[in-house]
């Protein structure tokens, strides 16, 4: 079973500022707690090709992962793939970011996640808790660049 989550959330920063907190990459610690560690391969400048290496804890469990960045449009777009292969993994996902008349941002996020293996059978279950947290998600990665 593959779904989507997402969220929306304004940022009380502009979106160039928005767009550098996020295409770093390296900063989901700040905002998810799932994220345990994360690096950067190549090192320098996010681009298409770039690779994050992270291992995160669901439900008390550590996996590693592996997301590409598939797309990069500055101040506008990021996209990225899950390269890892655990029981389910987000397929695609993005961030968009849009200015907002007072300055700010709009930041839309969302994940598609699947199932593989035993994991089809619990996608429906992590879908349901990421729909559950989206909104609160949106909030730390506010809270996360605004403190920034």
């Amino acid at each position: 079973m593959a779904g989507q989550f997402e969220a929306t959330v304004e940022i009380d920063r502009p979106v160039a500022e928005v767009f550098a907190f996020l295409a770093a990459g390296t900063n989901d610690p700040t905002f998810s707690p799932r994220v345990q560690r994360i690096e950067k391969t190549p090192d320098g400048p996010t681009t298409v090709g770039t690779v994050f290496t992270s291992s995160v804890k669901d439900a008390g469990l550590k996996t590693d992962r592996e997301f590409r960045i598939t797309e990069l449009v500055p101040d506008a777009r990021i996209r990225w793939a899950e390269q890892s292969r655990n029981l389910v993994t987000a397929k695609e996902g993005g961030y968009d970011f849009e200015s907002t008349p007072d300055g700010g941002t709009r930041l839309r996020i969302y994940n598609v996640l699947e199932g593989h293996g035993f994991g089809k059978v619990i996608a429906g279950f992590a879908l349901g808790a990421a729909r559950k947290d989206a909104p609160a998600f949106g909030e730390r990665i506010k809270k996360a660049v605004e403190a920034s």
